[in-house]
């Protein structure tokens, strides 16, 4: 029987979703009835998930969460984490308990350590096959950005190596391009649902000549406060090597994640691409990968042609033979872009030839040779915004790669307290319009335990961000890629004002 060892962090699980509350404000009567530009004010409540880890027994999951430090958060509030096995806030169950929904109820949902203090990052661990899925709320001043990292090491079978995800705010729809359904693929999407009542999810697949052929990912049940992952390959019976998952919520709410599990080429966890849009940004391709696959989908009715640029070091250059990219509609379109990064960092950027149509998007990168390789994948992202976390960084082996595809930009970059102790550290690094950068990200003094890394951009102009982390694995190089979109830590509040005349209406 596997042992699951929960130590999990000090609250940083709290998996739901992101969402604000502000109290409306009421000025002093001046006369003035200029309208003011809403006040951007700290959210009090944001509620993250994590998927199960792994089906593994050779897994060992380690989780960091952290909340940054925020003016205007306030004095009080908690976060908390919890197993996700169908049991209620009171601790009554409301539906499947344990893993996959088979009755094991060795988790019982009671808070897994909770966050002593913001801008200090806490820690846990699990082993094995058994561990749940999880759950979790920060209120007061741990909800502004607060962020959850779970990464798994798998030392061998399918799915062998480094996979790490971002905990993720519940939603009503997710797209994942780059899945796979062909022989040597074991593709999960994974569904947590964080609330009372139960959520019902339809699941569509589409491969390179449309929509496969499935009936059985029309109405899926997900229990309250249960993770369910679902089996690409039960839903049906057509084999495509790059398939685009959808998941629409037609009740409640739910977090999604896929994992992708390759018997060669060890596997990670997709994230879902930022919303369909005619310009995406795919940052943090590793300068040495030896294989990098575009998958790209459109889910209107028009077809999409895209330009492909990729932002370097020394500026933008266009991939040799692979300069557009045509998507037919409601069909899963790919290119192998090889070794584009040839030796640099570099991001993919992907702009209409002509008209813009909204398409969704995913590199599958590969790093390593022979039977040494190892896979990630980064999805299109939205950019930083006023501030993105990345936790769960160590002192050797975490690369930060910054884009700014329009304009010059200036970026803080600040590297908070480790979990067991050292200093916090900030570095402002200048980043070339058009260009990516893999800049020397700073290192808490005195570092023990693991970081987290903030970013703010501090000049006008988009940045886009990713988080390369690498682990020593029987010459496997083991490696992990997560983007940094905004940490919807500000909600914008509009002012109020008293306006008695409505009584008399």
């Amino acid at each position: 029987m596997n042992r699951t060892t929960l130590s999990l962090i000090a609250g940083a699980t709290a998996l739901a979703a992101v969402t604000g509350f502000a109290v409306l404000s009421t000025p002093d009567a001046s006369g003035d009835s200029t309208a003011k530009a809403a006040a951007q004010l700290p959210v009090e409540r944001t509620s993250l998930l994590c998927p199960e880890p792994s089906s593994s027994d050779l897994a060992e999951t380690s989780y960091t969460a952290f909340t940054p430090v925020t003016k205007g958060a306030g004095d009080s509030g908690k976060a908390e984490l919890a197993a996700a096995n169908g049991q209620s806030a009171d601790g009554s169950t409301t539906g499947k308990n344990g893993k996959n929904g088979k009755g094991d109820k060795k988790n019982t949902g009671a808070p897994v350590v909770r966050f002593k203090e913001p801008g200090k990052p806490v820690t846990g661990t699990a082993e094995g096959a058994e561990t749940p899925g999880l759950i979790g709320t920060a209120t007061g001043r741990f909800a502004p950005g607060w962020t959850v990292q779970e990464t798994t090491q798998v030392a061998a079978g399918t799915g062998r190596g480094l996979l790490g995800t971002n905990c993720t705010a519940p939603d009503s729809e997710f797209w994942f391009p780059g899945a796979g359904t062909a022989d040597g693929r074991t593709d999960y999407v994974h569904l947590t649902n964080p609330d009372d009542s139960a959520a019902v999810v339809d699941i569509e697949l589409y491969g390179k000549d449309g929509a496969l052929k499935s009936t059985l990912g029309e109405g899926i049940t997900v229990q309250p406060h249960s993770s369910e992952p679902i089996l690409l390959s039960t839903l049906t019976d057509e084999t495509d090597t790059d398939v685009t998952v959808h998941v629409t919520v037609r009740s409640g709410r739910v977090a999604a994640a896929v994992q992708a599990l390759d018997d060669k080429l060890g596997g990670d966890w997709l994230a879902a691409s930022a919303d369909p849009a005619g310009s995406l940004v795919l940052p943090g391709i590793p300068k040495d990968a030896t294989d990098v696959r575009l998958v790209a989908f459109t889910p209107g009715d028009s077809d999409a042609d895209l330009k492909l640029r990729l932002a370097s070091p020394s500026g933008q250059i266009t991939p040799a033979g692979n300069e557009t990219l045509h998507v037919k509609s409601g069909m899963t379109a790919a290119v192998d872009l090889g070794d584009v990064t040839r030796g640099e960092a570099g991001s993919l950027l992907l702009t209409p030839s002509d008209t813009s149509v909204p398409v969704v998007a995913a590199l599958r990168v590969v790093r390593g040779k022979g039977d040494k390789q190892e896979t990630a994948f980064i999805p299109a992202t939205a950019p930083v915004g006023a501030r993105a976390t990345a936790a769960g960084n160590r002192s050797k082996g975490t690369t930060l790669a910054l884009t700014a595809p329009t304009r010059t930009t200036q970026v803080k970059v600040t590297a908070s307290a480790g979990s067991d102790g050292g200093t916090p550290v900030t570095k402002t690094y200048t980043i070339k319009a058009g260009t990516t950068q893999n800049v020397d990200a700073p290192v808490p003094s005195g570092l023990k335990g693991t970081y987290a890394l903030t970013v703010e951009p501090v000049s006008a102009g988009p940045v886009y961000a990713a988080r390369t982390l690498e682990a020593a694995g029987d010459g496997v190089p083991a490696f992990t890629i997560q983007t940094l979109p905004d940490d919807r830590g500000a909600v914008a509040v509009p002012e109020a004002e008293q306006d008695l005349s409505v009584l008399q209406k």
